[in-house]
């Protein structure tokens, strides 16, 4: 469902523009990529150099899916029993890979007709106007990704102190030390100058969600078959309101989860021609997201009932006893911490493109002194700021879920459907607009649904807030 209709208007689009091509801009297209790559910014040419493969492409866009938030995915079924958590799981599948797909077509259009696109700012500028780009696409993209940046240090320093806890359990230290000690890591391997470069940690970074998740569906499964688990309660906990709210909370988890937000830098990444890449890519991803998601919902929920918790993790001790081996637990937190920093640094690299166009000069060598001081003293600026956020704010997670439903819902579920139709304009009597537009006005009601039951878990949440308090 999510190509071959897209291909199949890109094409009459393509055949309906042959002329146009034919008289200017089909015989400019290697001149026109040879000026756009001469005339290069510092952040397109030095962050998001185009080398990379399919396959390095599938790499990238699996760490930027599969990540641990997919272990909260048995609390979102919570909220939604067991088929409306199905059903949801499902349609995020679809609807994304789909959404992904329409921006990979926008993007290889404008590739063939000399005009690569390196930026989701680029596409909003070039697509809707310039004041998309700057004003809104831009700073939305950058409060997802480091948003993101912020929420993988936090939850880095909570496996990290989990499993501190479970070889000392009287031990003294606070999560902030965890978390600074977890950002010290992300320090070193922010350093690594491109997003080509992450193409090997990116690919274990692949090993290790699938290593985390087949541990975490183990556990499930031993435990549920155990009397060891609480007793299965699949049914809907509170009263109508907090089950409504639940609903909208459940589904800003699952659309987060699926979220990417940086579909064209990834493209970018690719070396020309682009062309069918992205797809291939974005089906090694997916392969990964189905063996994963799926797994760890069904076998969380299956074991735990709505006492699911935030991270299927902590259902694994029950008052501090663990409930499968304490050296399996202590693996399953490794993968997780180590996927973490490379997950962390992926949504790094828009920040780090913006830094380098600033500070850093086009005209010089990449590693020339010039380069290398503005770029180590900018990037350590940006970790520890993002370190110092999650220490100080343990309780992101609540602003996160804001973040997450004014960002992620109109990267990835709005903005490709409306990119599509402006590009190609397809027929208004075609199954492909109205798909299209289903998906836009669906997508942008549950965003701003899921936006005030985020604010309102705030508010529920806020006499709990302490600065730098060791949850």
């Amino acid at each position: 469902m999510g190509t071959l209709a897209p291909n199949s208007i890109a094409a009459e689009a393509h055949d309906r523009n042959q002329d146009q091509v034919v008289d200017g801009n089909h015989a400019k297209v290697g001149q026109d990529d040879d000026d756009q790559q001469n005339q290069l910014d510092a952040g397109a040419k030095f962050v998001l150099k185009s080398k990379g493969s399919w396959v390095h492409c599938g790499y990238h866009l699996t760490t930027s899916i599969v990540a641990p938030p997919l272990l909260s995915l048995p609390y979102a079924f919570t909220f939604l029993g067991w088929t409306g958590g199905v059903i949801c799981l499902v349609i995020g599948a679809l609807v994304t890979f789909y959404s992904y797909n329409l921006i990979s077509l926008v993007l290889e259009h404008y590739a063939q007709l000399g005009h690569r696109q390196l930026r989701f700012r680029d596409m909003a500028r070039d697509i809707l106007g310039p004041k998309w780009g700057r004003y809104f696409v831009g700073p939305i993209q950058f409060m997802v990704c480091y948003g993101a940046v912020v929420a993988c240090t936090l939850l880095g320093g909570q496996c990290m102190k989990a499993v501190y806890m479970l070889t000392n359990p009287n031990g003294s230290m606070k999560l902030y030390e965890f978390v600074i000690i977890f950002g010290c890591f992300m320090l070193i391997l922010a350093q690594i100058p491109s997003f080509h470069s992450l193409r090997h940690i990116n690919l274990v970074s692949m090993i290790l969600c699938l290593a985390y998740s087949v541990c975490a569906t183990a556990a499930c499964i031993y435990i549920g078959n155990s009397s060891k688990g609480p007793p299965k309660d699949y049914s809907l906990k509170g009263n109508t309101e907090n089950q409504i709210f639940g609903i909208f909370n459940a589904n800003a988890i699952i659309a987060t989860t699926y979220g990417n937000g940086i579909i064209p830098e990834i493209q970018a990444t690719i070396a020309a021609p682009v062309k069918g890449k992205m797809f291939k890519g974005l089906c090694v991803c997916y392969t990964i997201v189905t063996m994963t998601f799926f797994s760890v919902a069904i076998s969380g929920y299956w074991a735990f009932g709505n006492q699911s918790e935030g991270l299927i993790l902590s259902n694994f001790l029950s008052d501090g006893n663990p409930l499968v081996p304490k050296w399996f637990i202590f693996m399953t937190n490794i993968f997780t911490i180590f996927q973490l920093s490379a997950v962390g640094v992926v949504y790094l690299q828009p920040t780090n493109e913006v830094l380098e166009r600033a500070f850093a000069d086009p005209t010089r060598k990449e590693f020339s002194a010039r380069n290398v001081i503005p770029r180590v003293i900018s990037r350590s600026l940006s970790v520890i700021t993002a370190t110092t956020v999650a220490a100080m704010l343990p309780f992101f997670g609540d602003i996160n879920a804001v973040i997450g439903a004014f960002g992620f819902m109109p990267l990835d579920f709005i903005l490709p459907v409306v990119f599509f139709n402006l590009t190609f304009k397809p027929s208004k009597r075609s199954l492909v607009f109205w798909l299209n537009t289903t998906i836009a006005v669906v997508f942008s009601v549950m965003g701003v649904l899921a936006a005030i039951a985020a604010v309102r878990q705030i508010s529920l949440d806020a006499s709990s807030y302490k600065l730098f308090a060791n949850v």
